[in-house]
């Protein structure tokens, strides 16, 4: 299923959600001139779990990685698929948020997927990278406030391809149970990332939200 717009309205301009997409683009390009110096890029700015609990070979610790991570991406698909997800569905949540504080809406969803992943893969040396865990944040809150809304799906099976409304409730809830299925098999797709995400979303819409002017859909 690949989401195509939702029938949400807003009532501003997402200019922090815009920018977050022409960010993640910008350095994905960058990425891509790099060359053979990419896997040294990649190494310094991704998430390793192993250098953030138990430090590099100088037993330093990298915490800022928790925040870099989040805009590098390994391929077309990866972030295509991230700054889709982001585009309909974070204007809602920066409309709800206001622009400040969808920053940091969006930064702490994406630090608590990574920290998740890491724990569970603390001797790991492979860097996590991507804006998964943070999109997965924005998932969240939205299941919260629009779980009502109609999403227009992609939908395809084998040769089987039509487009469809489905609640937003349905299509978020399938994504979840699709991360919980796939944990155990997760080796090139941080699961518990998204996981973390997603949670840490929800609990930050409810911290966070407009207290007045402002009404679960």
């Amino acid at each position: 299923m690949i989401p195509l717009k939702d029938d949400i309205p807003t009532n501003s301009t997402p200019y922090v959600t815009i920018g977050i997409i022409i960010l993640n683009s910008l350095i994905f390009f960058y990425q891509l001139f790099l060359g053979y110096s990419e896997e040294y890029f990649i190494r310094q700015f991704g998430l390793i779990p192993s250098y953030l609990f138990y430090g590099d070979i100088y037993g330093q610790n990298h915490f800022v990685p928790l925040i870099t991570y989040q805009f590098l991406h390994g391929g077309f698909m990866h972030i295509i698929g991230n700054m889709l997800f982001l585009w309909i569905f974070g204007n809602n949540i920066e409309d709800a948020l206001g622009h400040l504080k969808f920053i940091v809406f969006y930064l702490s969803s994406g630090i608590a997927g990574g920290i998740a992943h890491s724990f569970l893969q603390s001797s790991s040396l492979l860097p996590l990278i991507g804006a998964s865990a943070s999109v997965s944040g924005v998932l969240g809150a939205y299941l919260f406030l629009f779980p009502k809304a109609r999403v227009s799906t992609l939908f395809f099976i084998f040769f089987f391809i039509q487009i469809i409304k489905i609640p937003a409730i349905v299509f978020i809830v399938l994504w979840f149970i699709i991360q919980i299925i796939n944990v155990p098999s997760g080796e090139s797709v941080a699961y518990l990332a998204h996981i973390g995400g997603f949670l840490t979303g929800i609990i930050l819409i409810l911290l966070m939200k407009k207290r007045t002017g402002y009404a679960r859909y």
